[in-house]
């Protein structure tokens, strides 16, 4: 399989890890790294035709439509350092997402390999959210368990303050896992049916999980 095209996509709660060990799995791969957060503010900050329709729908308090967003991940995983492959971050988040990055994909010969799950259980969730941290400067999420606050943020040669913001406070954070639990839910059965969910113990400390995660992955993608 060495020669295929290695899509990736990481699921995982917030709080799980998600982002640090996509990035951590995509350098490893030499593959891209696909945030679609990431991939909102960049079209937002260089107004793009799709960052002024998304910044349409976001300030009038709506959801972003799904079509949006499925546009912004086609025209980047048409980028030359998605040739490989690409771990997807983030996208997608419902069935209707899967399904429409099912077509995106085919329309490029392209399909995806394998779906692995950090699997940590809500509690923990929890505790981790309720110690995040925040650059003022970039806008980087750090865990008070990967970087103690005193550090700043470093990322990037970024130096800005690392701060708490209001919306980390627990019972906003217990909302945010009860709204993934509903929205992801489906998308686990969705690939597990596929054949191409693997599990990951996301509870264990973050080079275990590193471990974990880049074996299981090659072993289905090299």
């Amino acid at each position: 399989m060495t020669n295929a095209w290695r899509g990736i996509i990481l699921l995982g709660g917030p709080g799980s890890g998600k982002g640090t060990q996509a990035a951590a799995l995509a350098e490893a791969l030499k593959i891209a790294h696909i945030s679609t957060g990431e991939l909102f503010r960049n079209h937002l900050k260089q107004g793009t035709k799709l960052g002024i329709l998304a910044k349409g729908y976001m300030e009038n308090g709506e959801l972003v439509p799904d079509e949006v967003t499925v546009a912004m991940v086609r025209e980047r995983l048409s980028e030359p350092d998605c040739a490989g492959g690409c771990i997807l971050d983030g996208f997608p988040r419902t069935i209707a997402q899967a399904e429409a990055l099912d077509m995106a994909l085919a329309d490029m010969n392209r399909q995806v390999m394998v779906v692995p799950l950090l699997v940590v259980r809500d509690g923990v969730l929890l505790e981790r959210l309720s110690n995040r941290w925040t650059c003022r400067a970039c806008g980087a999420v750090f865990s008070q368990f990967s970087r103690p606050p005193r550090e700043g943020c470093k990322k990037d040669e970024c130096d800005g303050e690392l701060y708490r913001r209001p919306d980390d406070e627990p019972e906003t954070q217990r909302n945010r896992i009860r709204v993934y639990s509903e929205q992801t839910e489906p998308l686990i059965n969705y690939y597990q049916q596929r054949g191409l969910l693997v599990r990951i113990d996301g509870e264990q400390d973050v080079e275990h999980v590193r471990e974990g995660l880049l074996a299981k992955v090659t072993a289905v993608t090299l």
